[in-house]
């Protein structure tokens, strides 16, 4: 992977991992480090799954239905995630 792609992928991590976290109602208490994290992971999972699915954007432009896909497993792993890093901080 060039390091084109892996910028690219930390941006394209970053904006899915925000999107995924506006679609969940309520505060999530983990901070953008892992918010981009989750980003990379559901839009490699959702481009995985847009695949599998038979989706191939043969047109070109925009593919909708991969981003879509991608925003659902964000939120989903965002919501998995502040589960798990809620319970692991300590509250006083």
């Amino acid at each position: 992977m060039t390091i084109t792609g892996i910028i690219s992928a930390i941006i394209v991590g970053a904006i899915i991992g925000a999107l995924g976290r506006l679609v969940v109602p309520g505060r999530q208490p983990i901070p953008i480090w892992l918010t981009i994290v989750v980003g990379i992971v559901a839009a490699f999972i959702g481009a995985f799954i847009a695949s599998a699915m038979g989706y191939a954007n043969a047109n070109g432009g925009i593919p909708w239905i991969e981003i879509i896909i991608q925003v659902i497993v964000a939120a989903v792993l965002v919501v998995l995630t502040a589960n798990l890093y809620g319970r692991r901080s300590v509250r006083r």
